[in-house]
């Protein structure tokens, strides 16, 4: 081997290196150790609240020597930054992706014009995106062509308007304004990607990730360790609208004369229950003094409207208030068109909007009735806000201090001017909900000083600040897909997946030196120093480490041994043919080569292709499984060849490359594959029947949220409980579709929903969690509150939602295209890299057919076995990873044949097929000795990985089978018979180009 100084220098650095960058996460994991044990010392077990005092403690302590040095290069704060990245998965925390509202971006751009055929296009582009692939402004341009008449987007109802003037005119044509407007809506993406982004940095966690999704207006939000999940959600989808209104009077007659007509008008348009019993008179009366007892005979009319609302308190500036319960229905009646035109003249743009509740306790909220105009805006919106800034109030109380810039200081100096004459109230409107409305007592107030006051948390005034300071969305952001992963579950998983690599890595290390002997011991010293590299680039990389990443390096341990065993059985073949010791290793290193560099690539294709597809952990998987291809190459052929030549040029130092056991091992083994190849297309044909049977006319295949939609808890109790029982129970409260199954321990289940999964929003999360607590409660511990039970695993008390997962039907299509593209895309490239490398189609198509089989079969396997495995079946993304990984896999050792088959046929010619044959029977040895060491890593974490990997594990346990018997019985005999019966027969004998 050439350059071998240059190699022991690369090898030295890259060590060095890696040892420096994962230094780091020893740094912070000593320092967080000590911040543990720090709070645990002060804070004892029996204090109510212990933990969330110990994690306050802690956070304190690590804020007051965060940048005192730690061993003379680094700190605690610098050190926090570069440590490797652990996922969701491994840390606890929240993963989002929000959809910003192109249809929000493009009435803003159209100043929310009134155009019936602007309109008519956003209502069919929203009727088309449900079903369609394409972007939303694809479709709408798409809808505003079908109908547009003689209408332009040039007009100036439409996009020519004052906002757009400097760009857009009335002479342009649509193709013209096309570009313009799609140039703006990524604009407003990227403005609300840096909104979101500000919003995090003040939100505290460390190590946040934030990324645009292409053109999709979808952005990734990842929050690790992020503990107080709603006020996450909040901070994210909140638009942050900030809004300033004048009040009215609670006096204002017109108010009661359109209550009046309102209640008699519901009576002939809803349902209402007549009353069962007399009801005392109502306290709205003294509202409605001026009006005749006799003519509402409340005591004995049935009235929608006043059963339902109840007097504001005196002297405040709302006018009505109601029970949270029955807002809905409230809002319902007063945004009705029929309603709303009894509004007298005076005051027919009411804008009525509700208070925001101060507390989850709170069950009466106050409605406000704001002075709006036609166009339904507001005196002051919240872009004149210069500065905001979590404070306290006069009482000590958290509240948030504004500054306005000079514009907004004039108006808001009108508007308080306004208010103090009329002697209404300012009602602060923030994402459409009143925090504050004081009334005015000294005067116009200038300097565009403002608070808002509430009843706040000092974290509620923190984000709130922050919030307005980041300035609001360009457009509303709905959740559209979300995973919720609870620390305790995040820390389990840790535990489950170092323990599934560390006794596979025991268990490969131990069979290379059962194996191989002395050599055994160089190709593990190889595979510690991969190890080492992977971790290394990764923190490097700064990429995140998850629990199917874990999965990835594990699964590269088999990747390279199987590097190992090819080069060493080719030793052994050397060696064999009386070739001396330095020889033989030359030899057997370059003849090795070949296959190595075939099987690598091609299953670094399948890795490429799922990263590009692949969102989340799946990428997470990806990555880890392109950076152990790299480092298994690096450290299989080249620190394996340094440390063998080094061995074997020391006096009197012998290498066999085997033990007693194995030294004869598989010689002499001469099989006529070809011969029993009708055998297995029918044993193959009948499972893939079977298989197809089941796909089509059975059970079918168990699809996940992933690719249906819906949403999907992990749930814990503390004793064993009877799935079918809450199924039930559950289907009752969700209507029918609600699956409920064990998932792991007895104690644990996994419910899936989709109740309401085209409906977004928090508001919808919230619901199905208040019913999920009320129908599970009685299987949980006594006292146990709703918030306990929605953050399950917070406390030490691990029951409760422990993960939770929402999948929108619009991104769970896409799912779906993006994996079949995946599958489709990597057998199209694989087929062409195989074409290419062995320059037949021949080979391709037995290897394409390979992996169909072993595909079909995995399926297959999956739809039979689904409700019958006591773990989960569910076809979703991992499943996905898992058949691209075994596509992988099966073309390993695919390739791995046909090589030694393309070299056989060279020297010896095919002679009637009985040459394939030797060439099968001499990497026997190679295909069932990486086969079996990659099964027993498999089977090490499919039993100690935990339950999120089960499922994922099983299917490439079977594809690896399969692919194993796929390689020999299935790609090899439809390659030979693909062939013409004139190179079979050796009429032909050069039919591969070296």
């Amino acid at each position: 081997m050439q350059n071998k100084g240059l190699i022991k220098l690369f090898a030295l650095l890259f060590g060095l290196v890696s040892i420096y960058q994962l230094s780091y996460t020893f740094v912070t994991s000593k320092v967080e150790k000590e911040a543990s044990t720090f709070a645990a010392s002060r804070i004892s077990e029996s204090e109510d609240g212990y933990v969330a005092k110990r994690e306050a403690a802690a956070a304190s302590y690590l804020d007051s020597i965060g940048n005192n040095p730690v061993f003379g290069y680094t700190n605690y704060n610098e050190a926090k930054k570069k440590e490797l990245n652990k996922g969701l998965d491994l840390k606890g925390g929240i993963n989002v992706t929000l959809q910003i509202s192109i249809k929000d971006i493009l009435k803003g751009l159209a100043n929310n014009t009134k155009s019936p055929i602007f309109n008519k296009a956003l209502a069919d582009a929203d009727a088309a995106s449900s079903n369609s692939d394409d972007t939303y402004i694809d479709l709408f341009f798409e809808a505003f062509d079908n109908i547009k008449g003689d209408t332009k987007l040039a007009s100036p109802d439409i996009f020519a308007n004052k906002g757009l003037s400097d760009e857009i005119n009335f002479q342009m044509s649509d193709d013209e304004v096309k570009p313009i407007i799609r140039r703006k809506i990524d604009e407003s993406i990227v403005s609300a990607f840096e909104v979101l982004r500000e919003r995090i940095d003040g939100f505290g966690v460390t190590q946040p990730n934030i990324q645009r999704e292409g053109n999709s207006g979808r952005i990734l939000v990842e929050l690790p360790g992020a503990r107080d999940i709603a006020r996450a959600q909040d901070l994210l989808s909140s638009t942050a609208q900030l809004e300033f209104w004048e009040t009215y009077k609670q006096s204002n007659t017109s108010f009661s004369t359109f209550l009046i007509q309102a209640n008699e008008k519901l009576k002939t348009i809803v349902e209402v229950k007549q009353p069962e019993q007399i009801k005392e008179e109502s306290e709205l009366d003294s509202l409605l003094s001026d009006v005749s007892a006799d003519s509402l005979d409340l005591a004995t009319q049935v009235n929608p409207l006043y059963e339902l609302l109840i007097p504001a308190n005196p002297g405040s500036n709302a006018m009505f208030r109601a029970s949270i319960k029955d807002t809905a229905t409230i809002g319902s009646y007063l945004r009705m068109p029929e309603i709303r035109r009894l509004l007298p003249a005076d005051i027919q743009f009411t804008k009525f909007v509700w208070e925001r509740p101060s507390t989850e306790e709170t069950e009466v909220i106050d409605l406000y009735a704001l002075k709006s105009n036609r166009d339904g805006t507001p005196r002051i919106s919240g872009d004149v806000v210069s500065d905001a800034r979590a404070d306290f109030d006069q009482f000590s109380k958290p509240a948030v201090s504004m500054t306005m810039n000079t514009k907004g200081a004039k108006e808001w100096e009108k508007l308080t001017g306004d208010a103090y004459t009329n002697q209404t109230g300012i009602a602060i409107v923030l994402d459409n909900k009143v925090y504050t409305a004081p009334g005015v007592s000294s005067g116009p107030i200038s300097g565009g000083r403002s608070e808002i006051t509430g009843d706040f948390t000092v974290n509620e005034t923190k984000d709130i600040s922050n919030v307005l300071r980041a300035g609001k969305l360009p457009a509303s952001a709905e959740i559209i897909q979300s995973e919720i992963v609870g620390p305790s579950l995040g820390q389990e998983a840790i535990d489950s997946g170092f323990m599934s690599f560390l006794i596979a890595f025991v268990i490969v290390l131990l069979w290379m030196i059962g194996y191989y002997g002395k050599a055994g011991v160089f190709a593990d010293i190889a595979l510690m120093l991969n190890i080492l590299l992977i971790f290394g680039v990764l923190t490097s990389l700064n990429a995140v480490l998850t629990l199917p990443g874990i999965a990835g390096i594990v699964l590269t341990l088999g990747m390279s041994v199987d590097a190992n065993v090819l080069i060493f059985e080719r030793i052994k073949e050397e060696l064999a043919k009386g070739k001396g010791k330095s020889q033989a290793v030359a030899d057997g290193f370059g003849n090795a080569l070949s296959s190595i560099l075939d099987a690598n690539i091609t299953t670094g294709l399948t890795a490429v292709i799922l990263f590009i597809f692949g969102s989340g952990p799946i990428k997470g998987f990806a990555t880890t499984l392109l950076i152990g291809i790299v480092t298994s190459l690096f450290t299989a052929i080249f620190i394996t060849r340094l440390l063998i030549d080094w061995y074997i040029g020391g006096k009197g130092r012998s290498l066999d490359f085997s033990t007693g056991i194995t030294k004869n091992l598989f010689k002499g083994i001469n099989v006529d594959f070809l011969a029993k190849r009708k055998i297995a297309y029918v044993i193959s044909g009948i499972l893939i029947a079977v298989g197809l049977f089941s796909l089509l006319a059975g059970p079918g295949l168990q699809q996940g949220v992933d690719f249906v939609g819906g949403r999907s808890y992990t749930v814990r109790f503390e004793q064993p409980v009877n799935p079918s029982e809450i199924s039930s129970e559950l289907n009752t409260v969700f209507g029918s579709g609600t699956n409920v199954k064990t998932y792991g321990e007895s104690n644990q289940i996994r419910i899936t929903t989709p109740y309401k999964v085209d409906v977004e929003g928090i508001e919808v999360d919230n619901e199905i969690q208040d019913k999920l607590y009320t129908s599970l409660q009685k299987y949980l511990p006594d006292g146990i509150t709703k918030d306990a039970f929605v953050l399950g695993g917070i406390d030490d008390e691990t029951f409760g939602i422990m993960k939770s997962s929402k999948v929108g039907p619009t991104i769970a299509d896409d799912i779906k295209n993006n994996a079949f593209l995946a599958i489709l895309g990597s057998l199209a490239v694989v087929f062409l890299y195989i074409l290419l490398r062995f320059r037949r189609w021949q080979f391709s198509l037995g290897a394409v057919t390979a992996v169909f089989h072993d595909v079909l079969i995995v399926l297959g396997v999956f739809s039979i076995f689904g409700k019958l495995m006591p773990f989960n079946m569910e076809i979703d993304q991992a499943f996905i990873a898992a058949i691209l990984t075994v596509i992988g896999y099966s073309l390993n050792d695919t390739v791995v044949v046909f090589d030694r088959i393309r070299e056989t046929l060279a020297e010896r010619g095919w002679k009637g097929g009985s040459n394939i044959n030797y060439a099968i029977n001499s990497t026997l040895s190679r295909t069932l000795n990486t086969s079996l060491t990659t099964l027993v890593v498999l089977l090490a974490i499919f039993i100690f990985g935990g339950e999120s990997l089960r499922g994922f594990m099983f299917a490439m346990i079977v594809g690896v089978v399969v692919g194993t018997y796929s390689s020999v019985f299935i790609a090899t005999p439809v390659m030979f018979d693909a062939l013409s019966k004139k190179v079979t027969s050796g009429t032909v004998e050069k039919v591969i180009e070296e």
